[in-house]
Parts: structure tokens; C-alpha cells; sequence
């Protein structure tokens, strides 16, 4: 990933601060019949320093990884960014759209489990994760036992030990403050949640 210093994430705190905001992750392999991608949900273990998720049983991504290093995309907050937000462009018209987001990109090496309990704990924890703050949070207990078995028959645990990170955040950090709150401002005004949380992040971040 491409990342100009103004917008390069470094701090260790930040970075595993954007892991824990991100939702839906996108895995990519290099293997003998080329590039392969799965979008899955990932945990951070801080502890053993990997990422874990489970995919379907019939998913060929296993076979198909190689034992190359592999890549997960994790895309936070994004939003298009108009040029008539800018004050600046009234002044002489030089500006042009763009588009502020931020995102981790985290490489390692894959390994691939099917060991019951362990699947079992990754389930309890992924949905603690996601159902926790729910006025009536589900969780895998909730579901009959013979039911969870036979789900946890048709999947295959991933797990990713984290190599190396780059992390990049382009929320206007290179603009003057009166454009970045003229974009926040514009972005404010969209019907579009994915608009309003990105000028969420812009406020949160600003100076």
C-alpha cells in the first residue's frame, strides 16, 4: 500500500486501536493457480500477535493459499470527498475530488486448523465480540448443542501470525483546517451513514 508520511500510521496503540475498529476483513493469498480472496470477520488475538477467523469447510481457499505470505485488508471509515467543500477552491479553483478513508494492511504467514475446542472458543469469542452492547445479546449457547457440532463439522479455522503492519489514515491531514472542516461540514450533510461516520472520524481526530 502506497502511503505518503502525512497519512502513515506508526504508533503501535493507534494501529491496534484501528484493528479493533475494523468489521468486515478481506484475506489474500498467492498460490499456484494465483490470486485468491476470502471476506471473512477477524479476531486480533493481542496476545499471540495473529488474527483469527473460520471460513466454510467447502471454501477451497486452503488449498488454493500456497505458502506464500499472505495479506488481510482491513477497510475502516470512507467517505468521497467533493472539491466544492474546500473555502480554498473559491479562491483560484485548484482543487479536485478525492477520497479520505482509512485502512490496515497486515501480512503474515497462514495456518489453517480444524481442532473442535478450538473452533468452538473462536466462535464463542468472534460473537461476544460483535453481539456485545445488544440489549439481548445471542450467544453460541443459545443455539442447540447438536446444532453448534454440526456447524463446527463444516468449518476450517485460519489463523494469521502477524509479520508486519502498514497502516494508513488520509482524513485531510495534508489540507489547511479551514478545508478539512469544510469537508466534515459537507460530509455532515449526507443522508449517507457511511458519509456521517467518516465525518465522525474527521472530528475525532481533529486537532
Amino acid at each position: 500500500m502506497y502511503v505518503p508520511e502525512p497519512f502513515a500510521v506508526t504508533d503501535p496503540a493507534e494501529i491496534d486501536a484501528m484493528i479493533g475498529r475494523a468489521r468486515l476483513a478481506t484475506l489474500v493469498t498467492h498460490g499456484p493457480e494465483g490470486l485468491f480472496a476470502t471476506h471473512l470477520p477477524l479476531l486480533h488475538d493481542r496476545e499471540t500477535g495473529a488474527l483469527l477467523g473460520h471460513i466454510a469447510r467447502a471454501n477451497p481457499h486452503p488449498r488454493l493459499a500456497g505458502e506464500d505470505e499472505a495479506l488481510v485488508i482491513l477497510q475502516l471509515d470512507e467517505a468521497y470527498v467533493s472539491p466544492n467543500w474546500y473555502p480554498s477552491k473559491a479562491i483560484d479553483g485548484r482543487e479536485v475530488p478525492t477520497w479520505n478513508y482509512e485502512a490496515v494492511h497486515l501480512y503474515g504467514r497462514l495456518e489453517w486448523f480444524e481442532n473442535r475446542d478450538a473452533l468452538l472458543d473462536l466462535l464463542n469469542r468472534l460473537t461476544n465480540r460483535h453481539e456485545t452492547g445488544r440489549p439481548e445479546a445471542w450467544t453460541v449457547a443459545d443455539a442447540p448443542s447438536d446444532y453448534v457440532e454440526r456447524l463446527l463439522r463444516g468449518i476450517v479455522g485460519v489463523r494469521l501470525s502477524i509479520t508486519r503492519v502498514v497502516a494508513k489514515r488520509k482524513l485531510g491531514q495534508n489540507k489547511a483546517q479551514a478545508d478539512r472542516e469544510g469537508v466534515a461540514i459537507g460530509l455532515e450533510a449526507s443522508s449517507d451513514g457511511r458519509d456521517l461516520a467518516a465525518a465522525a472520524r474527521m472530528r475525532s481526530l481533529a486537532p
